[in-house]
């Protein structure tokens, strides 16, 4: 079976950077995608496109067909008026926004001067190339319980 759409497919998989650095890594076959369903960026899905079990390989995905490139339009200050009164605010903590065109995205705090907080909505790794070495676990024909809701379903069923 090779990987194509409305198929799970589970992989190991270690992320890195241009310089080596270690950002992700799954090895122990737990992580499935709905392929076909947008579940993981683009220039990875295309790569694992025709692959099939037992396959091993490596991919570099450009920003394009990764992140994004970084978009300093989506970096601001605002006042710390903007966060609940009992929010922790300290560089590098999340919150989920919505963003412009009324997705939800992730803001990051990029620094903090007195009440001034510079919040950054691009994706941390935006801008990044992404360098995947990739083994090819498993791969099935999803329910079309998992087809129908665009994502992979564990052993006992569904969880939203």
């Amino acid at each position: 079976m090779q990987i194509e759409d409305k198929k799970i497919v589970a992989i190991n998989y270690t992320l890195t950077t241009d310089d080596g650095e270690v950002l992700d890594k799954s090895d122990d076959g737990s992580f499935a995608y709905l392929h076909g369903a947008d579940n993981i960026v683009i220039g990875l899905e295309n790569a694992l496109t025709g692959k099939a079990v037992g396959d091993k390989f490596n991919v570099k995905v450009s920003p394009e067909e990764g992140y994004g490139d970084r978009n300093d339009e989506m970096v601001q200050v605002v006042g710390r008026e903007m966060f609940e009164t009992d929010a922790e605010l300290e560089v590098g903590t999340q919150f989920h926004a919505e963003g412009p065109d009324g997705h939800p995205i992730m803001i990051t705090v990029a620094a903090i001067e007195g009440d001034d907080i510079t919040i950054d909505g691009n994706h941390p790794l935006a801008g990044v190339n992404l360098n995947f070495d990739i083994a090819v676990v498993d791969i099935k024909d999803a329910s079309e319980e998992e087809i129908a809701h665009g994502h992979v379903h564990g052993p006992d069923g569904h969880h939203h």
